[in-house]
């Protein structure tokens, strides 16, 4: 069974998938949001696809740790998803994500406009990557 991370936007899901050990996350694709059931049709073809077992979402905490406008808003969608998808999900801690994987498209020199193309799958991928790294390490 595969991992399955996801950033959760308004506008935007990106999406990562593990590999079969669970070693390594790679970005899968930026769903553009239409409604829950497009959302969750779109996630369900992944899970079923890549027989993920598990998913991670990251949550967007404000710096000092606490729960903001756009986490609530995540946590809901999960909620929402839950009623729907039948897997275990893990909420992961998530910040800072977005600006590192801008800054890793920058240093790569990718343009703006292909940016914004792949910003929300590799902050999937990194959401992760981080989450597989630390059960490796013993705790999450």
């Amino acid at each position: 069974m595969r991992f399955m991370g996801l950033d959760v936007g308004e506008k935007t899901i990106g999406v990562a998938v593990s590999d079969g050990l669970g070693l390594t996350a790679q970005g899968l694709d930026t769903i553009r949001r239409v409604s829950f059931a497009k959302d969750f049709a779109a996630l369900s073809a992944y899970i079923e696809e890549y027989e993920v077992g598990t998913i991670v979402v990251g949550l967007p905490k404000s710096m000092d740790g606490s729960i903001g406008t756009q986490a609530e808003k995540v946590l809901a969608f999960v909620e929402k998803m839950k009623s729907v998808i039948d897997l275990p999900v893990v909420m992961w801690d998530e910040r800072l994500t977005t600006a590192m994987a801008q800054r890793a498209l920058i240093e790569g020199d990718v343009s703006r406009k292909d940016r914004r193309k792949v910003i929300d799958r590799l902050a999937a991928q990194l959401i992760l990557q981080g989450y597989m790294d630390r059960m490796r390490a013993g705790g999450a």
